[in-house]
Formats: C-alpha cells, structure tokens, sequence
C-alpha cells in the first residue's frame, strides 16, 4: 500500500540569509543582489531547491567514498543519497532513480512577531566591497538578508518505497539538517551569512497507515 509521510518544522535563522533572485539587471541606485520573494505577498522565501541541493551536497561529503573536495558526479553518488534525493544516470541502460523526498517551497511565517520585536522590514540591506588584489580598487555592492530571527516552515513529502529502510531513511534526513546547522544555507557562508536551526521537527502520515512513533523519536533525538 502506498504510504506518504510529511516531515515538518520551522526553519530559524540567526544569521542574515541570502538566497538570491536574478541579478541580470538592476536599476541605478537598486539592490545588486535580492532576496528571492514571494510574488504575491512579497515575502522571502527559501526555495525548496535550495534546501534539497544544500543537504544533499553536504550529505554527499560525508557519505560517498571520495575526497569531500572532489566533483563527482551525483549518478555515483551513495545509494542511501540516491535512494532519497534520486538520480539520472547517463547510462540509457541503467534505469532512473526517483527519489523519495520532495521539499517545498518554504514561505517567512513570523511577519508579526518580526514587526512586534521592532523590525521595519524582513529584510536589509548589507554593504559591502570587493577589493581587486592587484588594482586594490574597492568595488561596493548592496547585497539584501533575511534578518535574524526570521522563521519559515517547511515541509518535506516522504515516499515510503521499502518499510526496511524508513528509518534509515529518516536518519540520513536528520543528519543532514545537523550538518545543515554546522555550515550555511544560501550564498557567502565565508562571510557569516546563512546560519540556519531547524526546530520543532516532526513527521506524520499524509497517505495510508504508518506508525511513526520511532521517527518522531528519530527527529527529536
């Protein structure tokens, strides 16, 4: 029997984020970089893709059986990865890998705490330059943040493809929120962007009948 399972929670951060949208162009006197936002309301936002490809390349680092520092393909990557984020070898021969975790869209969820703390807007701006080694000339750029404090929930679909391996599974999920919580989500981690803490995880059936008492322990551990 099909069986879904969601993976729910709040994503805090407490460092400005930076996700960006397209910087193609930018008006004289605009923001160099913005923030990705929510077309209807405006509001940042952190792309489901951002969040799957993050885990997953710092899952791939600690798992696959090569140097962390090394371009390997994701066909090769190891099979719990493969299993749960899927793949699309160049072999025809070989067959696709669909991946069993699907991550939405997550929206900023705390507006009015935010303005109650005193925040004028979600986000700010943060100046900075650019120095060019050999010219030493500063090249001054406006890059847009999440502020600190923001929080966004997030959702992530879990298919249920073989019971044996659920709870290895989800595991490898809270493993890569861990490793998630020690780097950086978005761009210029260097610089002390992008710290993230997942709270308040959880995970309930959304399709068929499963017992996720031990997950939840999982999630919680």
């Amino acid at each position: 029997m099909l069986s879904k399972l969601k993976i729910e929670g709040i994503i805090k951060v407490e460092s400005g984020l930076h996700i960006g949208d397209s910087g193609e162009f930018a008006a004289i006197g605009a923001v160099d970089s913005p923030v990705i936002k929510d077309p209807l309301t405006n509001l940042p936002i952190i792309p489901g893709s951002s969040l799957k490809g993050k885990i997953r390349t710092l899952l791939a680092k600690t798992y696959n059986n090569d140097s962390i520092g090394s371009k390997k393909a994701i066909n090769n990557d190891d099979p719990r990865i493969k299993r749960l984020f899927g793949a699309t070898p160049k072999d025809e021969n070989e067959p696709i890998i669909i991946g069993r975790l699907i991550f939405r869209d997550s929206i900023l969820s705390n507006a009015k705490e935010l303005e109650q703390l005193g925040a004028e807007n979600y986000t700010e701006i943060k100046f900075e330059n650019t120095i060019d080694r050999f010219t030493a000339v500063a090249k001054p750029r406006q890059i847009e943040r999440v502020i600190r404090g923001s929080k966004f929930n997030f959702e992530i679909i879990y298919d249920v493809g073989n019971e044996k391996e659920v709870e290895e599974d989800i595991q490898l999920v809270k493993t890569g929120f861990k490793l998630l919580e020690n780097d950086y989500l978005g761009g210029s981690g260097s610089r002390g962007y992008g710290k993230v803490k997942f709270e308040n995880l959880s995970i309930k059936p959304v399709l068929g009948d499963y017992d996720v008492k031990e997950l939840n322990a999982i999630l919680e551990g």
